[in-house]
């Protein structure tokens, strides 16, 4: 669904045009080079008319000299217009993919609604590097056009029904290519939709390999990605055996063109209407112009796949924003929460407040209902009905930049990156960088680390246990030292004893600041002001862990 956002047309005309000076500078070297290439045989034709039919030496020498020097420049221009096209090409890909980071990292969210992350990443790679393709190979289309058009002018000089034939054969045979490529355009979407399907899932059974060997389910996970890989190859022959059909059928077009010229050409000199010297050079200039046709092809091709391309980049750029944009800012946040009568997925009609720099926990029997409460406390989407109020304003008159800025929701699933473990937990200064580091106890971590805080991590934090990259992720989050933390089990994975001590140390680095812990950690439970019990998505319970212990339903979603 698009909200009118950018075209797929849009997209690629702003590919190029954010590249006009390349492209520019392309074009007219490439246009350079064909007009020289076209010139060759004209040349060489004037060699046996003028030198070779009458023996004058020196003529000879002047025409050969002429020659070299056609060779030298368009030799010079070809290398630097490839140069100068593959630069606009690269820039122009670069700059789509940051047009796309940009947009799925937009604090109103949406983008990844519906797609998987590594059919995201597809997108920002191949797609992104087609439709820069095209700033490439549009310099080599005006080269080839500017090619034909000189052979046409050429032809004219030597022979009028000949140049006519070339004019009035060339803009038929665009039209067909046009015509023949739409098949193409069609079967590279499709192939580019199920290859970024395939990567998305082979990326999630990758980052989830641990999960799916625990509960055995690597078979399962193995046909599921081997029957989106087949229906991903399926689609790559589809468009393999359409770009074979569009560039054979291309090529017999022009061959039967340049076959025509030929015979028309070897007419006129059995005419006497054309010299011999005409007659190579009609000749040549009939076997030149299969490079500018091949060209074209390529052009038309690549054209294509572009524009398949670009409309799936459109798709991301123009998705809606999951949640509208606020105005209001957010100036020294208290940390006051207040839900009133919020309807979202789980939640019924959810009252609840929150004091401004008290820690909360948050019991939650139905794991839906816990989790629809982080999107709702993030503003990752608004709910269906009621209001989710900071100090008093509601969520949604405030700017999104800013909220994320003000309540830092950390899910129970946080991804690390590639990087250092220090890397990992960025922070404002090394002090407050090192005390969440304590508090996480992720000291422990780099001291069974060969390079300590300095080991560089796998992708996703792979080279961790569980545990360990629960409190990398947990530091990371006490790191950013937000006026509200909203942290979602941030413990299940680490033993009892490390569990307690990181709960006597997060009540003490986050004292004076609003915290919400949804958990069911009694160690985490424990050292919380009060604990909110969520049931059938209202509040059944309220008041300390120990003395909701004492209620059997209590105890069987905590202490179980």
């Amino acid at each position: 669904m698009r909200t009118g956002g950018p075209t797929g047309g849009d997209v690629l005309r702003r590919a190029i045009g954010g590249q006009r000076r390349l492209v520019t500078g392309a074009a007219l070297l490439g246009m350079t080079h064909q007009a020289c290439e076209a010139l060759v045989p004209v040349v060489i034709g004037v060699v046996i008319d003028r030198a070779v039919a009458t023996g004058d030496g020196s003529a000879l020498l002047r025409w050969l000299l002429v020659l070299a020097v056609l060779f030298l420049v368009l030799s010079t221009c070809y290398r630097t217009g490839a140069r100068v096209g593959e630069r606009a090409g690269e820039q122009a890909a670069h700059r789509l993919r940051s047009e796309l980071a940009t947009r799925v990292l937009d604090p109103r969210g949406g983008a990844d609604t519906g797609r998987l992350a590594g059919a995201l990443a597809g997108i920002a790679t191949g797609d992104a590097k087609r439709v820069g393709g095209v700033a490439t190979v549009l310099p080599y289309g005006v080269a080839a056009v500017a090619g034909l058009t000189v052979s046409a002018v050429l032809l004219l000089r030597i022979s009028v029904p000949l140049g006519l034939l070339v004019l009035l054969g060339i803009p038929p045979l665009l039209w067909l290519g046009h015509r023949i490529s739409m098949p193409l355009e069609r079967r590279s979407g499709v192939e580019q939709e199920r290859a970024a399907q395939a990567g998305g899932i082979a990326a999630d059974l990758v980052a989830g390999l641990r999960v799916l060997k625990g509960i055995g389910a690597e078979s399962a996970a193995v046909a599921r990605y081997r029957t989106t890989s087949q229906d991903s190859l399926a689609a790559a022959l589809r468009a393999a055996r359409s770009r074979s059909w569009h560039d054979g059928a291309i090529l017999a077009l022009t061959g039967v063109f340049i076959v025509l010229i030929a015979l028309v050409g070897a007419v006129l000199a059995m005419n006497g209407s054309i010299s011999v010297g005409e007659l190579v050079a009609a000749v040549g200039l009939a076997q030149f112009l299969l490079g500018p046709f091949q060209l074209l092809t390529y052009v038309n091709g690549e054209f294509a796949q572009g524009r398949a391309s670009a409309g799936r980049i459109a798709s991301v750029l123009a998705a809606p924003a999951a949640v509208a944009t606020g105005t209001g800012s957010v100036a020294d946040p208290l940390g006051a929460l207040r839900l009133r009568g919020v309807h979202h997925g789980a939640l019924r009609g959810l009252d609840l407040e929150i004091a401004a720099g008290s820690l909360v926990g948050v019991v939650a029997r139905d794991p839906a209902a816990a989790a629809d409460l982080l999107l709702c406390l993030g503003r990752e989407t608004d709910p269906e009905r009621g209001t989710v109020e900071l100090d008093g304003t509601d969520l949604t008159a405030l700017d999104p930049t800013e909220l994320r800025a003000a309540v830092l929701v950390a899910h129970h699933d946080a991804d690390l990156f590639e990087g250092t473990l220090r890397e990992n937990v960025p922070a404002a200064s090394p002090a407050a960088q090192a005390a969440a580091i304590t508090a996480a106890a992720v000291d422990e971590v780099a001291e069974a680390l060969p390079q300590g805080l300095d080991t560089a991590l796998d992708a996703g934090g792979s080279s961790l246990s569980g545990g360990q990259r629960q409190r990398v992720a947990l530091a990371r989050a006490l790191a950013a030292e937000p006026p509200v933390l909203v942290v979602h089990d941030p413990t299940t994975a680490v033993d009892t004893v490390t569990e307690s001590r990181i709960a006597e140390r997060l009540r003490t680095a986050r004292r004076g600041r609003t915290t919400v812990l949804v958990t069911t950690s009694p160690a985490l439970l424990a050292l919380a002001d009060r604990v909110v019990v969520l049931e059938q998505g209202v509040v059944t319970a309220d008041g300390p862990h120990h003395e909701l212990a004492a209620d059997a339903s209590y105890r069987s979603v905590v202490l179980a």
